[in-house]
């Protein structure tokens, strides 16, 4: 953990840009394949007339270090914890909807109710570090299966309930086998749990890697395979 990012009150001071880039650089490396990190730059180094050195020496390393720098130029330390943590949250299940629809007209009746009652002592809202870190505990949450769905090949039953008012939309569900953040298995859930909610509409892709070895940057580079595949479901 970078000092400098202070539990998060950084601001004024110098910022956790040891911290940033090296979370960059651990990202960057996910969001292409490993044939396509190879097919780029292989094992050429930078320079190799110099004799090896403890920094960027291969491309590889040249490219990390800088696309580390120029993400941290851009972005906060913060606004990154705080994006990250809004993902590893998300849910579509019918429960976890439920609650947060009933927390958020708890919240507008007090937003509505002015200012003085917008805030209240009991609020939680800091990714800071909890005085003692959290202890697991050994019964399962309400609705959540011992047996992940990805090994049980059944869909959980709470995410097909709460996907339940996509059961009328024609929907196009697009999987890239190189992609290890949104990897090709997890495509193949939603589909099938779309299916499972009654939608007849589903139409479900997936890129092997011998059509695209871009990974999770697939979305962006690949024109011709998801925008030619995008075409075709709106066409």
């Amino acid at each position: 953990m970078d000092r400098n990012w202070s539990r998060g009150f950084y601001y004024g001071r110098t910022p956790p840009y040891a911290g940033m880039k090296l979370a960059r650089e651990i990202a960057t490396v996910t969001y292409r394949s490993g044939p396509e990190w190879e097919k780029r730059f292989g094992r050429r180094r930078a320079d190799p007339r110099q004799p090896p050195a403890l920094c960027p020496d291969f491309l590889i390393e040249t490219y990390l270090d800088h696309a580390g720098d120029k993400f941290c130029l851009d972005y906060d330390a913060n606004s990154l914890l705080y994006v990250s943590k809004a993902m590893d949250l998300f849910d579509l299940g019918q429960e976890h909807q439920q609650k947060m629809a009933a927390l958020r007209r708890v919240n507008e009746q007090r937003m509505s109710s002015g200012p003085r009652n917008a805030a209240s002592a009991n609020d939680t809202c800091s990714l800071t570090l909890p005085d003692s870190p959290y202890e697991e505990q050994p019964s399962l949450a309400s609705g959540e299966s011992a047996i992940p769905s990805s090994q049980s090949g059944v869909p959980p039953a709470d995410l097909v309930a709460g996907l339940q008012p996509m059961r009328h939309h024609p929907t196009l569900v697009m999987g890239v086998a190189s992609d290890i953040l949104f990897p090709a298995w997890q495509q193949r859930e939603v589909a099938e749990t779309l299916k499972r909610t009654g939608n007849k509409s589903v139409t479900h892709i997936e890129l092997g890697e011998d059509v695209s070895l871009f990974g999770h940057d697939s979305f962006l580079l690949d024109i011709e395979h998801i925008g030619g595949n995008v075409r075709k479901f709106l066409g």
